[in-house]
């Protein structure tokens, strides 16, 4: 039974299904105290600024907040993750991540300036034998329809440079953790954080590339 949903996962997630534009994104709840549910307008904002570039219909109505350890994860091809603190996940959400990212499943995670030292633990536990990779300003994450020379800065904190890792499996990018740039910061809308609309075009366009690049890739 658990292959034939793995199966009906694959075609879901098939080059003809994603054109038609007919799915949803779904953004992961966790346990462990940080906030899962920061930015709410973010991923909105993301879909409709992807649906008006691409002439999509990637659904944007009630982006729903999806458990770690539920069998309905399997039902998005693309799931975001975001917070400021700490992280955990059981044996059960580690195993049921583990295997929808196996299963052509693509999880994005933007650190909202906290989370960093929690999530690269607990990604440990999901692939122990994995690193995070980061990748080089000439991948093809950052030449999809808008060109960048590595991943833009939107928000400063620490000084630190903004980095795009990655962790591969067989030559894909199963989860890609963006840190210390805060793109979903400047997915938000224009009144939250009051950035300017050079810095919310850079983050949307970087949006647009992460996901033309997780459903094509």
């Amino acid at each position: 039974m658990k292959s034939f949903f793995y199966l009906i996962f694959f075609l879901c997630l098939s080059p003809t299904y994603l054109a038609q534009g007919n799915f949803e994104i779904a953004v992961l709840k966790y346990n462990g105290g940080g906030d899962y549910y920061a930015n709410p307008t973010s991923i909105p904002n993301l879909i409709s600024y992807y649906n008006t570039t691409f002439n999509s219909e990637v659904i944007s109505d009630n982006v729903p907040f999806i458990e770690a350890s539920s069998k309905d994860i399997f039902q998005y091809p693309f799931i975001h993750m975001t917070g400021h603190g700490n992280v955990v996940f059981n044996k059960l959400e580690t195993l049921n991540l583990r295997n929808y990212l196996l299963s052509g499943g693509f999880l994005h995670i933007d650190d909202n300036y906290g989370m960093d030292e929690f999530i690269r633990k607990e990604l440990k536990k999901i692939f122990p034998q994995k690193s995070l990779i980061e990748l080089p300003p000439n991948h093809p994450l950052f030449k999809q329809k808008f060109k960048f020379n590595g991943l833009p800065k939107i928000h400063e904190h620490d000084g630190k440079r903004a980095q795009a890792l990655a962790i591969i499996e067989n030559g894909r990018i199963v989860c890609l953790y963006t840190y210390e740039t805060d793109l979903g910061d400047g997915w938000e809308d224009a009144s939250v954080h009051n950035d300017s609309e050079k810095k919310r075009l850079e983050a949307l366009q970087m949006g647009c590339n992460i996901l033309m690049y997780a459903f094509t890739q």
